[in-house]
C-alpha cells in the first residue's frame, strides 16, 4: 500500500459528498496492488476509504472459516459507512484489491465524529447503504438459485487480470460456495470445454463469450 498527499482534483471528488467545510489535511491518497487486503474483518477501522478507481471484492468470514463473496465495488462509493454509522471500530468483512485500486482515506477516529455531524453528509450514506441492501438481497437471492459453474464463472470473468484467472483456489471455493474437489471438477471440465488452459500461473480466459454464457444472469457490476 503507498499512501501520497492529496492533490485539488481529489478535494474536488470529496466535495460530492458534501464535505467542502472539512479540513482535510490529515486525508491521504492510497493506492493498493492487486490481491492486496484493504481491510481484514475484525481489525480496527484505520480509514474511512472514498473509492476512486479499481475494483475490490468484498468477504464476510464464518466462525468455521468459510468465506462468502458479498459484492464488488467498482470506481465508486464508501468502504467503513456501515462501521461509521454503527460506531463501530472493528472491520465487519475483509475487503482485497482485485485491480490496482485507489482511494482516498480520512483517519477513522479522527474524523468519524466530525462527519456525523454533517447532515448532509449522513443522508448521502444513508442513500448509499441503502441501494447496497437492495443489491445485497437480490446478490443473496441469485447465489442461491444458480449452479457452482454459474457462480465460478462469474467469480472468474468479476477477477480475471489480462485474461488470466490466478485466484488463489481455496478461497476461490469458500467464495463460491462450493468444495474444494468439486470446484477442481468444474474448472477441469471448463479447460476440457475449451473455455479455459491451464497455465504454470493459473487459467488463460479461452472463450470470454463462453465463461458468459455459462454465467447465465448472474448479475456483473
Amino acid at each position: 500500500m503507498e499512501k501520497s498527499p492529496l492533490k485539488a482534483e481529489h478535494i474536488c471528488r470529496l466535495a460530492c459528498y458534501d464535505l467542502a467545510g472539512v479540513d482535510l489535511r490529515d486525508a491521504v491518497l492510497m493506492r493498493f496492488q492487486p490481491c492486496e487486503t484493504i481491510l481484514r474483518q475484525g481489525m480496527p477501522m484505520e480509514y474511512l476509504l472514498f473509492v476512486l478507481s479499481g475494483k475490490v471484492k468484498v468477504c464476510s468470514a464464518a466462525a468455521n472459516g468459510k468465506n462468502l463473496l458479498l459484492c464488488y465495488y467498482i470506481s465508486e462509493g464508501i468502504i467503513g459507512d456501515v462501521e461509521l454509522m454503527t460506531d463501530a471500530h472493528i472491520a465487519s468483512t475483509t475487503i482485497s484489491a482485485v485491480t490496482e485500486f485507489r482511494c482516498i482515506g480520512l483517519p477513522y477516529t479522527k474524523y468519524a465524529d466530525i462527519l456525523k455531524e454533517n447532515l448532509a453528509f449522513v443522508n448521502r450514506v444513508g442513500r448509499e447503504l441503502a441501494v447496497k441492501l437492495l443489491r445485497s438481497s437480490g446478490n443473496s437471492a441469485v447465489i442461491a438459485l444458480h449452479s457452482g459453474e454459474e457462480r465460478l464463472c462469474a467469480y472468474i470473468l468479476q477477477t480475471a487480470r489480462d485474461n488470466v484467472f490466478s485466484e488463489t483456489l481455496t478461497d476461490v471455493a469458500r467464495s463460491i460456495g462450493a468444495s474444494y474437489r468439486h470446484m477442481l471438477r468444474m474448472l477441469k471440465q471448463l479447460c476440457a470445454d475449451g473455455v479455459l488452459q491451464k497455465e504454470a500461473r493459473g487459467y488463460r480466459v479461452i472463450s470470454r463469450a463462453a465463461l458468459i454464457r455459462r454465467a447465465a444472469d448472474f448479475p456483473m457490476e
